[in-house]
Order: C-alpha cells, then sequence, then structure tokens
C-alpha cells in the first residue's frame, strides 16, 4: 500500500483539481472573456482532454481503491470510496461518451441568428444534464476523499 498509496491520492487529486479548475475558473473565465461561438469552440477544443482526465484518474484512483478495498483495513471506508470512484467514473464515461457527441453535434446551433427552437431546447437540455452530471462527479469525488481519509485515520 505504501507503494501505490501517493499514486492513489495524486489521480484523486488530478481529476477533483481538473474538475475544479474546469467548472470554477476555466469555463467561466472562456465564457466571460470570449463571443459565445468562439467560447464554444474553445470549450469543444478542451472537453476530450478535460474527459481523458476524467477516464484515466478515474480508472487508476478506482483500481487502487478496489485493490485497497481486497487487501486492506478499514473495509468499510475503502469499500465506500470504490463505490463512490465506480459511480464518479460511469458517470464520467457516459457523459464524456454519450451525452458529449450529443451536443457536439448540435453545439452551433447557439451561433445561429434565428436558431431552431427544437435543436435549441435540445443543446440547452444536453448543456443541464452534462452540468448536473459533472456536480455529480465533483461531489463524489468529494465523497471518496472523506471514505480515503476516514481509512487512512481509522488505520492510525
Amino acid at each position: 500500500m505504501i507503494l501505490f498509496l501517493p499514486i492513489y491520492l495524486a489521480a484523486l487529486g488530478c481529476w477533483l483539481g481538473g474538475i475544479v479548475f474546469f467548472s470554477f475558473f476555466t469555463a467561466p473565465a472562456v465564457f466571460t472573456h470570449l463571443p459565445t461561438a468562439e467560447a464554444g469552440q474553445l470549450i469543444s477544443a478542451i472537453f476530450p482532454r478535460y474527459y481523458m482526465l476524467g477516464y484515466v484518474a478515474g480508472t487508476v484512483s478506482l483500481i487502487l481503491a478496489a485493490s485497497f478495498t481486497a487487501v486492506r483495513g478499514p473495509r468499510m471506508w475503502w469499500g465506500a470510496t470504490t463505490v463512490a470512484l465506480a459511480i464518479a467514473l460511469g458517470i464520467t464515461f457516459y457523459a464524456g461518451m454519450v451525452i458529449l457527441p450529443q451536443a457536439d453535434a448540435i453545439r452551433t446551433v447557439n451561433e445561429e441568428p434565428n436558431p431552431d427552437a427544437i435543436r435549441l431546447a435540445e443543446f440547452e437540455r444536453l448543456h443541464r444534464m452534462s452540468v448536473t452530471l459533472n456536480g455529480a462527479v465533483l461531489l463524489l469525488n468529494i465523497a471518496a476523499i472523506v471514505g480515503t481519509s476516514g481509512a487512512l485515520i481509522s488505520r492510525g
């Protein structure tokens, strides 16, 4: 565990840090300082990297948390952490592989002078869903940190 714990903590920290930085700093700054069309293009260019960070860091975190659950105590803390990470990773894959391509396909509706109301409503629905899923992953990552802290404190 001594060898893998720093890798686990780094992966979880990168995943959570990426979510926080993108959600609270990058996206608001981009949409504040660029016209909507350019901001949408820039965010669309960032999203594949954002989700790749989640896929990689989330997978590493989940695998290591599951291994800690199997071989270390306290199993209740590590088990809860593993469940939180598994749900967060599943949501991340769903958001990146299902929601993102659907939103990308109609993203330019925001740039049209007279957008089709149905397409615009669909884009807004997908955007709300993406934000909601991102918020859920953020909260699940925080839950994983709480679980990790509980496991490490319980061990002394």
